[in-house]
């Protein structure tokens, strides 16, 4: 949040200069569910739990309010101070992963088929998907999980994944990531270093990931004791740096609506600044907001 911003800050100045909020964009995160955090009220589209079956708002984890509060936190909790990407975005809170921040393919491939059923109702534009399984997974399951999100592609939506957080050897994109149809976001600290944040190729040798954010040492929404006085904790990882790009995404479909998803793609890839050195541990390069919203 506060972070997110001073981080992105360093290459394209207060995302709160550029005149929206995500308005009108409808946002589904696949993750571990979301808490009922003050920052959120009033923004919760729908709530599917794959897990449990649970109707009513919940997190387990922490891992999922975190991440939503990255994309889409209004700062209610902090008066205003720590806001997310896009704290007019509507939220589409879809349950896949258990109270450890795991998953079985199963259950993401019931989200999925979810989204795909009621994403028109919604108005769903953006998926994020903070979820990845590490490379070499079994065959079948792998090309399944692929199959799916690609569905989603090609319905229009634009979807948004973790590179994952196997690296910072080669080979090592989570699974999803490895389409060549998604966005896949890769994380850096202070100074342009991926970390463990995962790192192409993939096994038919595409450049991943597309891009890269900041997701180290992020302050976003807790799932607890946010009565109690904590009501942000910190995070890092690329599955933190994913809202940041779906964030901005959100932000720059609202501005303009009728763009499609490849045409979202094509202008991240055409506003992002390279990177000297780390082209191959960083596609495109780093998420320039500046650029992104002209």
């Amino acid at each position: 949040m506060d972070r997110v911003k001073k981080a992105i800050g360093y290459w394209c100045g207060d995302i709160r200069n550029y005149g929206y909020r995500g308005e009108n964009v409808g946002v589904a995160v696949l993750d571990t569910g979301i808490a009922p955090h003050p920052d959120f009220k009033g923004r919760i589209l729908a709530f599917k739990d794959c897990v449990n079956g649970k109707k009513t708002l919940y997190d387990d984890s922490g891992h999922g309010t975190h991440v939503a509060g990255i994309l889409a936190g209004d700062g209610k909790a902090s008066k205003g101070i720590l806001t997310g990407m896009a704290p007019g975005a509507r939220l589409c809170i879809v349950k896949v992963l258990n109270e450890r921040g795991e998953g079985d393919v199963g259950h993401i491939l019931d989200g999925i088929q979810w989204i795909r059923e009621y994403e028109r109702k919604l108005g769903l534009r953006v998926v994020n998907i903070s979820v990845g399984a590490k490379a070499g997974i079994d065959g079948e399951k792998e090309e399944r999980l692929l199959k799916a999100v690609e569905a989603l592609w090609d319905m229009g939506l634009t979807v948004v994944v973790s590179a994952g957080n196997y690296g910072p050897k080669k080979g090592t994109i989570a699974v999803p990531g490895t389409s060549r149809k998604v966005i896949t976001v890769g994380a850096v600290k202070d100074g342009a270093d991926p970390g463990c944040s995962g790192n192409g190729p993939t096994g038919e040798c595409i450049v991943k990931p597309d891009l890269v954010a900041p997701g180290y040492q992020i302050i976003s929404c807790n799932n607890v004791s946010y009565q109690a006085r904590k009501p942000y904790t910190v995070k890092s990882g690329s599955s933190m740096a994913t809202p940041v790009v779906s964030g901005a995404v959100a932000l720059l479909l609202s501005k303009y609506p009728d763009m499609s998803n490849v045409e979202v793609k094509l202008k991240l890839r055409q506003s992002c600044e390279r990177i000297p050195g780390k082209s191959a541990e960083t596609g495109w390069g780093m998420l320039r907001m500046d650029r992104l919203m002209v």
